[in-house]
């Protein structure tokens, strides 16, 4: 049989659903890839994944896009691994890099400096080697588990999930599961329930992985930071968060085929 092409991003906290798809039998069903967010977005654009766990920001790109579980990473307060960083007040920042590792952030962070923060500073593409070169009046966001060594570098830390919660209320949805073709329904089920699976094993997982540096403790950042469920909020905060990026078509939907959280 084919087997279902899968992409993922490679980040810290996608590794719950990783351990979850290695665990179940669905391991056998899947041909997976991991990459950095803005790959993951460009292979399922491109039609070379079946599905993946993608920046929600491609969802406006997709022919067809379509929410295939009812898991996501998404944070209901602090996320800790996307904030802008610096030396200085972000009101007293002139420049700010943003991040090339993935579209969502970056216009989330657009979104909140224009919105929530209501500052002009002058906006500039990254570049590998960029988190090492913040410093006076420049400041830089920075996602994923570079973030984490971050946070002990620099004084002042911006959470961009906590700013977007403070402005709308709402929950954020980084990335999700979205295919962009039909997928069968019955791989859907399995394949929901195994990173169910790997939600129920993080307190297994978190004794096999090291902690990424010391004194962040890897339970909290799975339970408390990141909030893997895609719920009524957090559906609700990725219709604004799409709409404020300018889509206009018809919001994706979770595939029916699949049961409802448990």
């Amino acid at each position: 049989m084919k087997k279902i092409k899968v992409v993922a991003v490679s980040y810290l906290n996608t590794k719950p659903f990783l351990y979850g798809l290695f665990k179940s039998a669905v391991s056998e069903l899947i041909d997976l890839q991991l990459a950095i967010p803005s790959e993951c977005a460009r292979m399922l654009r491109d039609g070379e994944a079946d599905l993946g766990l993608v920046p929600v920001a491609v969802i406006p790109e997709l022919d067809a896009p379509r929410l295939v579980s009812h898991y996501c990473i998404g944070a209901e307060r602090s996320v800790r691994t996307v904030a802008i960083f610096s030396e200085k007040p972000i009101e007293e920042l002139d420049r700010i890099y943003l991040d090339y590792h993935s579209r969502t952030s970056v216009e989330l962070a657009k979104i909140l400096i224009r919105d929530y923060w209501q500052l002009q500073p002058e906006l500039l593409p990254a570049y590998p080697g960029f988190e090492d070169r913040l410093d006076g009046t420049t400041g830089g966001l920075i996602i994923g588990d570079r973030a984490v060594t971050a946070e002990t570098r620099y004084p002042l830390m911006y959470d961009l999930a906590e700013a977007w919660h403070a402005m709308s209320g709402l929950p954020f949805v980084f990335a999700a599961w979205v295919s962009n073709k039909p997928v069968d329904p019955a791989f859907l089920e399995v394949f929901d329930q195994a990173l169910a699976l790997g939600i129920d094993k993080v307190p297994e997982l978190v004794y096999l992985l090291p902690d990424p540096h010391p004194g962040f403790d890897l339970r909290t950042y799975f339970t408390e930071n990141i909030s893997y469920a895609l719920d009524e909020p957090k559906q609700e905060g990725l219709d604004l968060f799409l709409k404020k990026i300018g889509f206009s078509g018809a919001l994706p939907v979770i595939s029916p085929t699949i049961a409802p959280l448990r």
